[in-house]
């Protein structure tokens, strides 16, 4: 039994944060970032089932070309996502009357539909980009028991070529669900390798009046190369995303529109509509893929 300690539910029964009973959820999950951007997703659904808000955490659960998807805003960061991905699994895989692992798991599929920077002047802005790996600057999944699933050889790499101390977060490197790259790969993706960082500014080498402490790093992690896979891009989820939905059993992918180009300095003016193209492609996909379940 799972003490209500760790397991936290609210006075209805629902999980603590997001505030869902376990029927409100499909085995298909997209994750968005900003809570504005669930509507963006939900107006293409065919009828909305749930809707549910707390805090950051807007949710919205309905059918979109027979297939039950929900629709989810973590927030920014891998710490929002260590909350989110924790509880949409206890809501498929606890009893959470009995407060009980189910001895028949769920396997759910997550997919990420997110904004990023792009390190490449290749990878411009407007483009879409799917990572084949997450490489996490944070040190979420290192408070799990994560070393299976770890890339460690490459990880270590880039802590070797980024001089970093030893006070700072060691990398980890975690790659996709294959079945899913499969679906989502196309000639409209670029396939990358996406740094997830623990912050927007510091971080990611930006600088307004606190001095950064390595004013190179970004252009490190552009020269860092291992066995062919070169950094391509920069956000905040991806990596730890792919941890925990591999720890779980889950199925994830990250699918990335490029609003950024730090190699050449612009930004998009397009990022609306760029973003909606994007989620009409991954509903598109879900639809004609057997792998999603109605």
């Amino acid at each position: 039994m799972i003490p209500s300690s760790e397991l936290i539910l609210n006075a209805d029964g629902s999980i603590y944060h997001l505030a869902l009973l376990p029927d409100e959820i499909g085995k298909t999950i997209i994750t968005v970032g900003d809570p504005g951007r669930v509507k963006m997703v939900s107006q293409y659904f065919d009828e909305i089932l749930v809707k549910r808000e707390k805090r950051e955490f807007f949710t919205h659960t309905g059918r979109y070309k027979g297939k039950k998807i929900t629709v989810i805003s973590t927030g920014i960061g891998t710490d929002n996502i260590d909350i989110v991905f924790n509880e949409l699994d206890a809501l498929a895989n606890v009893d959470l009357k009995k407060r009980e692992i189910y001895p028949e798991l769920t396997r759910l599929n997550f997919i990420r539909i997110g904004t990023s920077g792009s390190l490449r002047k290749e990878i411009p802005v407007d483009s879409f980009l799917l990572s084949e790996y997450g490489v996490g600057l944070d040190n979420l999944l290192h408070f799990y028991k994560a070393d299976h699933i770890l890339k460690h050889d490459m990880g270590q790499a880039l802590a070797n070529h980024m001089s970093w101390s030893p006070f700072h977060s060691r990398p980890y490197v975690v790659k996709a669900d294959q079945e899913l790259l499969d679906v989502f790969h196309s000639e409209k993706m670029h396939l990358g390798v996406t740094a997830t960082n623990s912050g927007f500014y510091g971080p990611q080498g930006r600088q307004l009046r606190i001095q950064v402490n390595d004013p190179e790093q970004n252009d490190k992690l552009y020269h860092f190369e291992y066995q062919g896979l070169r950094i391509t891009n920069l956000e905040m989820e991806t990596a730890g995303i792919y941890g925990l939905a591999a720890l779980m059993g889950h199925r994830s992918i990250s699918l990335n529109c490029i609003l950024a180009n730090r190699e050449s300095g612009t930004f998009s003016s397009r990022g609306k509509q760029k973003i909606d193209e994007l989620i009409l492609y991954t509903l598109d996909k879900i639809a004609h893929s057997d792998l999603f379940d109605v």
